[in-house]
């Protein structure tokens, strides 16, 4: 049975008591189906509130009772049901639980002070998904890992928080912590908990897969753009993945389609949400590399609007190489008083980037190229000529070299000594 849930503050809301109320009907277990995960509760969204015991009237025998039912039912002062007709209890699961941190945590943040929204949220581990997400946008990477690791305990807060904590390690340069993480969402996929739990960990591993170029190790559904095990939440943040695997393939026209299809049902109007900055940024990258600057540049100035009074940087720090000088004359253009920061960033997390990139490459160089490139790398990396690699493979040397080029792109070095640290 499929079943929605509220916190305990949205019951306190909607039934018009106190949140010490509530708590205490849970604590008397008096809200049938709630259960409790780690320190949070979870009310199904259609429990009513519990009438007054004061005001309750003994009841009539149910349906269906034994004889040996007969006395206790009669001094039952809850409705009585035989087991006949009531459906079975849901199990609470780490994917009912995953379902609603998601969906409580959806709510975009209002435009002119994103900040605002963590008022409003009473709920702990609701609270620190909100707060990563903003200490990460202003670059502040290790309260970001922080925030993921007041977590522990709790899987489906830790599930929602990975992607930035693996985002806040590239950053850092932090591959040690980095591997916790992808050990801890490796476990997760392993542990066969459901297809939306298993979709939704891949998809924070693939964080480090399309930021690493190394989009050979991206999910198949990612590739293929089959997003149906994921919940509704995660579609746009999955968009936004596949857009950056075009961007590492190079095929920035369905970069494009992606990133603009998916901006078109998820942009939030007066408000802040990052998968609609990061689809807006995904678009900007996309139409510079076709040769669309004005469009590239519109992309560009819109979402600095949305970010750059909030101090949000991030974004534009890390993508700032990739736009050839435009990105530098955006700011100095719209916000001249953000340039030093954003840059100062660019320059500490590029230096980061290639030491995380360096380590991941070396851990996973089998994975990233094909068994063929891998050889045929591993020739090149001991100086073997050319001419008698193309042979052995039957194969051109024109193409082999096309082959050893790509080879560079991929593990982002530039001659045959970079190329013998990762095979040899």
């Amino acid at each position: 049975m499929n079943m929605t849930y509220i916190s305990v503050a949205e019951a306190s809301e909607k039934w018009g008591v106190s949140l010490r109320q509530v708590q205490r009907l849970l604590a008397l277990g008096r809200i049938p189906y709630a259960k409790k995960y780690g320190r949070s509760w979870m009310i199904p969204d259609d429990a009513n509130k519990p009438t007054d015991p004061r005001r309750e009237k003994k009841i009539t025998l149910c349906p269906r009772a034994s004889s040996d039912e007969k006395s206790t039912q009669l001094t039952r002062r809850v409705p009585c049901r035989s087991s006949a007709y009531l459906p079975a209890s849901p199990e609470f699961t780490l994917s009912s639980d995953l379902a609603y941190v998601l969906a409580s945590t959806s709510e975009p943040a209002p435009r002119g002070n994103p900040d605002g929204i963590l008022g409003a949220i009473s709920e702990k581990r609701l609270r620190l998904l909100y707060e990563a997400a903003f200490t990460y946008a202003r670059g502040d990477f290790a309260r970001t890992i922080n925030r993921y690791k007041q977590n522990e305990g709790d899987d489906a807060a830790k599930l929602c928080s990975s992607s930035l904590a693996i985002a806040a390690a590239i950053s850092l340069g932090d591959y040690r912590f980095y591997t916790e993480v992808e050990t801890y969402l490796k476990s997760i996929v392993e542990a066969g908990m459901g297809a939306d739990v298993t979709a939704y960990a891949e998809l924070a591993l693939a964080t480090a897969h399309v930021s690493a170029m190394a989009p050979n190790m991206a999910p198949g559904w990612l590739k293929d753009g089959d997003f149906s095990a994921l919940p509704p939440q995660a579609k746009p943040d999955a968009a936004y993945k596949r857009a950056k695997f075009f961007q590492c393939l190079g095929d920035y026209g369905s970069m494009l389609a992606v990133a603009q299809t998916a901006l078109a049902f998820c942009a939030p109007e007066n408000a802040i949400s990052s998968e609609d900055v990061y689809l807006r940024l995904m678009c900007a990258v996309a139409c510079y590399q076709l040769e669309r600057t004005d469009e590239a540049k519109k992309y560009l100035l819109d979402t600095m609007d949305i970010c750059l009074p909030h101090g949000f940087i991030t974004p534009f720090a890390e993508l700032i190489a990739v736009f050839g000088g435009l990105m530098e004359l955006c700011l100095k253009q719209a916000y001249p008083e953000r340039y030093d920061a954003v840059i100062r960033q660019w320059e500490r997390t590029f230096t980061n980037w290639l030491t995380f990139h360096n380590q991941f490459t070396k851990d996973n160089i089998t994975l990233i190229l094909s068994l063929r490139e891998y050889e045929l790398a591993t020739l090149v990396a001991r100086h073997v000529p050319y001419a008698k690699i193309a042979k052995q493979y039957c194969i051109s040397v024109g193409r082999l070299k096309n082959i050893v080029q790509e080879i560079y792109g991929k593990l982002f070095v530039s001659g045959r000594d970079e190329l013998s640290k990762y095979v040899l």
